[in-house]
């Protein structure tokens, strides 16, 4: 086997592409995930119909059919009573939306996939990681279904909140995973760097950020925001006192919507201070094109990221304020993600060797 050349890179150019659009499409559904949550659309439709689910209601009395499952649940029996046909309308529209644009994304993946198959776009070691994108996906939507169910059970409002911090994890390695795919078919060599500390600094970075985006995931969940919506204390406390009021005491990590905000912020200062620090160090690289541009990104977006959990702490009782900047505060933590994981790609800890997976 020899090693890749630029040249060569350039024949992966049409599948690296692909796997952007699917790069793209994964950000978009991760979103409206998010969107889903905090509009809690998530129990509107209750059954799963991977083939007639396609379709929304046609007419008025299919809408009265699905609004009459939705209110056998008990969070409209506790939380929207007083929905109307209309209301419930606008709740729907964003889990359908969700769920056919996973359905397109299927779609995308699978078509693309054969496309390439038949036209021998594809190096022999390339099959079992693109095989891998489908059995990720579909771990993706068993997941998803197993949240929505957790919601279908008496007295349960919403969501299970650590089901949905799986699905959203989930969703992100699937997301990471993609785009280090696509970075290995688009990235030339020469275009890395070798740096061992700045490399295990990234790796540090990337798993906190992944411990950061869980707390997240509760955050949501748990709509642990109006529970303390100040800042910079918590409910006037640096250190609040009910941060271990349920028995055994783990639990409070998982339940207790104020220790679960006070980890979450915790995180967010820690991973702000690490980047800062890390930053200052790339900053001192000059012989790298690429990397200096890259090293940019998380700079930027972890100052915006801190300013958009402070503003969606703060406005969370207000109005729809919540949605609104929950959602951007999402998006912007994917992005940082995806920052994190395209250093981590063109930055090694050794000199890159010769030969590599996608060699002919």
């Amino acid at each position: 086997m020899s090693d890749i050349t630029h040249t060569s890179k350039k024949s992966y150019r049409p599948v690296a592409i692909w796997l952007y659009i699917g790069v793209f499409m994964l950000v978009i559904q991760i979103v409206l995930g998010g969107i889903t949550r905090l509009t809690e659309s998530g129990l509107s439709i209750t059954e799963w119909d991977p083939i007639t689910g396609v379709m929304p209601p046609m007419n008025q009395q299919q809408w009265q059919q699905e609004f009459d499952k939705y209110k056998t649940t008990s969070q409209f029996q506790y939380i929207h009573s007083d929905f109307s046909l209309s209301d419930f309308k606008g709740i729907f529209f964003w889990e359908w939306l969700h769920r056919n644009w996973a359905r397109l994304m299927g779609l995308v993946f699978l078509v693309g996939f054969v496309y390439f198959l038949v036209k021998k776009k594809f190096s022999k070691p390339m099959i079992l990681p693109m095989a891998m994108l489908f059995v990720l996906g579909a771990i993706q939507g068993a997941i998803g279904w197993i949240m929505v169910a957790s919601g279908l059970v008496p007295q349960r409002l919403f969501v299970g909140h650590v089901q949905l911090a799986t699905h959203f994890i989930a969703a992100l390695i699937l997301l990471s995973y993609t785009f280090w795919f696509a970075l290995s078919l688009s990235v030339p060599k020469t275009k890395m760097l070798v740096n061992i500390g700045l490399k295990h600094s990234g790796l540090l970075i990337v798993v906190l950020l992944f411990f950061q985006l869980i707390f997240g995931a509760f955050m949501a969940g748990t709509h642990a925001a109006v529970a303390a919506p100040t800042w910079p204390t918590i409910n006037g406390q640096w250190i609040p006192t009910n941060m271990n009021t349920i028995s055994p005491s783990w639990e409070n990590l998982i339940n207790n919507k104020i220790t679960i905000q006070f980890v979450h912020r915790l995180l967010a200062y820690t991973l702000f201070v690490l980047i800062i620090f890390w930053w200052v160090f790339a900053m001192r690289k000059k012989d790298n094109p690429l990397f200096s541009k890259a090293r940019w990104y998380p700079f930027f977006l972890v100052i915006l990221q801190v300013i958009l959990g402070i503003l969606t702490v703060v406005l969370s009782p207000i109005g729809h304020y919540i949605v609104y900047f929950g959602v951007i505060h999402q998006l912007v933590a994917i992005l940082l993600l995806l920052s994190i994981i395209f250093i981590l790609f063109i930055v090694k800890q050794k000199k890159i060797p010769r030969v590599t997976l996608l060699d002919s």
